[in-house]
């Protein structure tokens, strides 16, 4: 009886002061969390997939003198898993900004349709170019993107923080930090793809 008391005098007090129902308001759902873990997961075992058992010579063919090559590709997915991650943490390091979520034009299939889908074209950043990545081979590239996405798949299975309501500029529009998250997973996709494109060339070399 005693512990029922407490009980209801506890639950009284998290609701005077507002904090009652709190972390079912600001984190993410069941659906949501297990989404982006998926994806997650699955995107990062495509990217060990593509290169699995390929020579130096294959790592290393180019399409065209303006192609990335297979190497270059992961530089760049490695690279921006950590660059996009940065982003995220540095939006949800500022004020939440829940009045810019009227911005948001894409939903989360949307903007996962949009990562994956090859005929759309941009331009990536000199700080995401493979020539500006600080690796010197496949292997420490590959170690690199392998240990933070653990770390984030880690984060997003457990994370309490309040995605939704942080806000970031991209230069497609507006995305919250739950998107950012799903961009990051579905733009490593977008460039297995690549990956198999170099490697479907006909002038790919054989071994």
């Amino acid at each position: 009886m005693l512990k029922r008391t407490k009980g209801r005098l506890l639950l009284t007090l998290l609701v005077i002061t507002g904090l009652a129902g709190t972390l079912n308001t600001i984190s993410l759902t069941k659906k949501e969390r297990k989404s982006a873990v998926s994806i997650m997961k699955d995107t990062k075992a495509d990217v060990f997939k593509s290169v699995k058992g390929l020579s130096e010579a294959q790592l290393n063919f180019k399409a065209a003198p303006d192609h990335w090559s297979v190497k270059e590709c992961v530089y760049h997915i490695a690279i921006s898993e950590k660059n996009l991650w940065d982003m995220m943490e540095a939006t949800m390091k500022a004020p939440a900004n829940p009045e810019k979520r009227s911005e948001i034009k894409m939903n989360d299939e949307q903007l996962i349709k949009m990562m994956e889908d090859r005929s759309f074209k941009v331009k990536t950043q000199e700080a995401f170019e493979p020539k500006n990545t600080p690796y010197k081979s496949l292997d420490e590239a590959l170690d690199a993107f392998k240990t933070r996405r653990a770390e984030h798949i880690k984060y997003m299975k457990s994370t309490t923080e309040d995605l939704r309501n942080h806000v970031a500029q991209m230069p497609f529009g507006m995305l919250d930090c739950y998107q950012l998250c799903l961009m990051m997973a579905s733009h490593s996709n977008r460039h297995t793809q690549q990956i198999n494109e170099v490697k479907a060339d006909p002038n790919f070399p054989k071994q």
